[in-house]
């Protein structure tokens, strides 16, 4: 069967044998409104544990709404000019908004970027601005992470909140408050939060007792968020479903709604796993990338093999993210260096040399051969060979599991929940 996996702005096609194809991982089939203004109308006229936006927001008061950067596939352009008709219709004025783009640890955006993010009339008829700049200390929270926040977004009177929900590979699920932490947050304040990751219970597809999530929530009492609009979306990046309201209520329905529709279940782990992250964003880099990998990381045997489809048109994506990948001899010694120093960035290096340990990794690439040998990688420049080689290695009755959109879909093995 010829199976697409996309590739930046393009798509890579393989042929695998029916024999070995123990499965394609998509979206389970949901009923779902075709009309993506409806569902976003419905969502801020029926607001979870909250009152309505405009109910909310006063004249007078500044607003301050956060939206995702560039390397997140949320579609500001669309979401945006609702929200902004509900603040219109509580008589703030254009002036009176700011929309922020939440960078975390990510580069600033250009003007075309931003313009790309929200449109061009948004873009020129409000302040638009990164989260770049002054910083105020608000708190700590009980784990230790300072709360440190874009000042703009502190001084604020009113905080909406925006993004899209989708598994994260240790803060369980993206969107709700980490918009604001690691969003508009300091790199100190980022690294502590994420120093969380190496507990067990900080794995994709886990919430309530998640530390790192626990934390980005409980930095809020620190700087409230009045509102949110989160969104989950299919495959083809259409909203399929919109939450808003309470930052907390409205985001758990919103990642109830994500299992629904993504979390898969297989019979058994497969051999060969092929995994793309769908195609741009979310293979701008290697660092974006990282997140397909681990959920393919979830469904292969210990001792296969992952076919990891990223483009990677930016490079690796991340200083310390490359640092590290390319200063380790060897791929362990990120694992023990994360352990005795929690460094942001590392921290993906870690993650990925975690997967080396359980599977081989060939990466299908833009980057240089040289790099991607440097960074402990196998790689190959043909996409099918490689798989026809892996068929040969594993023998005839080789299992293979395709995942075209690894950075969504989540495959838990039948009666076994684990990380």
């Amino acid at each position: 069967m010829n199976v697409p996996f996309g590739f930046g702005f393009t798509e890579i096609i393989i042929d695998i044998p029916d024999r070995n194809l123990s499965g394609i991982l998509r979206a389970n089939e949901i009923e779902k409104d075709s009309d993506e203004s409806s569902i976003i109308f419905n969502a801020l006229n029926h607001p979870i544990d909250s009152k309505r936006l405009q109910e909310i927001a006063k004249p007078g008061e500044k607003i301050a709404i956060i939206t995702s950067d560039i390397t997140r596939p949320m579609p500001s352009r669309k979401v945006l000019p609702f929200i902004l008709s509900e603040l219109k219709t509580a008589s703030i004025p254009d002036e009176d908004i700011l929309i922020v783009f939440a960078l975390g640890s990510h580069r600033p955006h250009t003007d075309e970027e931003k313009i790309k993010i929200v449109g061009e009339q948004i873009f020129v008829q409000y302040r638009c601005v990164d989260s770049v700049g002054e910083f105020v200390h608000l708190g700590t929270t009980e784990a230790g992470t300072p709360v440190d926040i874009f000042k703009p977004v502190a001084d604020a009177d009113r905080r909406i909140c925006l993004g899209n929900i989708e598994y994260h590979y240790f803060a369980g699920y993206s969107g709700g408050a980490k918009a604001i932490m690691p969003g508009v947050s300091t790199r100190d304040a980022i690294q502590a939060n994420h120093s969380k990751m190496t507990d067990p219970r900080a794995c994709a597809g886990q919430i309530d007792t998640n530390p790192v999530r626990q934390d980005i929530d409980s930095a809020i009492a620190f700087i409230p968020i009045d509102f949110i609009v989160n969104v989950v979306l299919d495959e083809h990046k259409h909203i399929c479903h919109c939450v808003a309201g309470h930052f907390r209520a409205a985001h758990r329905k919103g990642c109830d709604l994500l299992d629904k529709l993504y979390r898969i279940e297989i019979p058994q782990k497969a051999d060969v796993v092929i995994v793309s992250s769908g195609g741009y964003p979310k293979d701008i880099n290697l660092y974006q990338a990282q997140k397909a990998l681990d959920n393919a990381s979830h469904a292969v045997k210990k001792g296969g093999t992952i076919l990891w489809i990223a483009s990677a048109a930016e490079g690796l994506g991340e200083k310390h993210f490359e640092d590290w990948m390319v200063n380790h001899a060897h791929p362990s010694e990120m694992i023990d260096h994360i352990q005795r120093e929690f460094v942001l960035g590392g921290h993906k290096a870690a993650a990925i040399a975690l997967v080396m340990e359980k599977a081989e990794i060939i990466l299908i690439t833009n980057l240089n051969q040289d790099l991607v040998k440097k960074i402990h990688l196998h790689t190959a420049s043909n996409a099918q060979k490689a798989l026809d080689d892996l068929l040969i290695k594993y023998g005839n009755d080789a299992s293979v599991l395709a995942m075209p959109f690894g950075g969504a879909t989540l495959p838990i093995v039948l009666n076994k929940q684990e990380c």
